[in-house]
């Protein structure tokens, strides 16, 4: 890696998204029970997100399937997200991480988590955030509206670094020295 690039900490992780309604607790006023719908529609879309906790910034989209071809295209999308910088980007052990045919720009370095630790990926409260204020306690007619809602969750979590920044930044995280040697 020439001098002078810039090093960036990404987390990626993937979700799946879809028309099964995600119940939670809501607020009501004493002595009203809130009624929640309630619906089971397998059809699904993923959510794709890498996240920098340092700086808050994102990279996301949603697509019908994940496989090696989807994982590609967002590595290409992330690459261009963040041109001149190197991306060191953590993710899981899923079969698309490690696929044959997964093409890895030159600009990004994948790392594995250890297995079976979804609490060390910050990415995960990303999926938290969205699910509990954009999809909970709702039915959504079509796959289409449960892309839109999504999209629009994402494009409000673009819009705010440092809430992402504050979701994101472990404590563990903050005492990591980045450099290169």
């Amino acid at each position: 890696m020439p001098s002078g690039v810039r090093l960036r900490l990404l987390f990626q992780d993937e979700a799946r998204f879809g028309c099964i309604s995600d119940q939670r607790r809501c607020w009501a006023p004493w002595p009203l029970r809130p009624v929640v719908g309630q619906q089971i529609v397998r059809q699904f879309v993923y959510g794709l997100a890498a996240v920098s906790p340092l700086d808050g910034q994102l990279c996301s989209l949603v697509l019908p399937w994940v496989d090696a071809q989807a994982m590609s295209l967002f590595l290409d999308h992330t690459a261009a997200q963040f041109p001149n910088q190197h991306c060191l980007m953590l993710l899981d052990g899923a079969g698309w991480h490690t696929a044959a045919g997964l093409e890895i720009p030159p600009t990004i370095h994948l790392l594995r988590l250890p297995a079976y630790s979804p609490e060390l990926n910050p990415v995960e409260h990303i999926w938290d955030h969205l699910r509990e204020n954009y999809l909970s306690n709702r039915t959504f007619a079509t796959l289409d509206a449960v892309v839109k809602q999504l999209c629009v969750g994402l494009h409000n979590l673009h819009q705010q670094p440092g809430l992402v920044r504050s979701m994101t930044s472990f404590d563990w995280l903050k005492t990591l020295s980045l450099t290169l040697n």
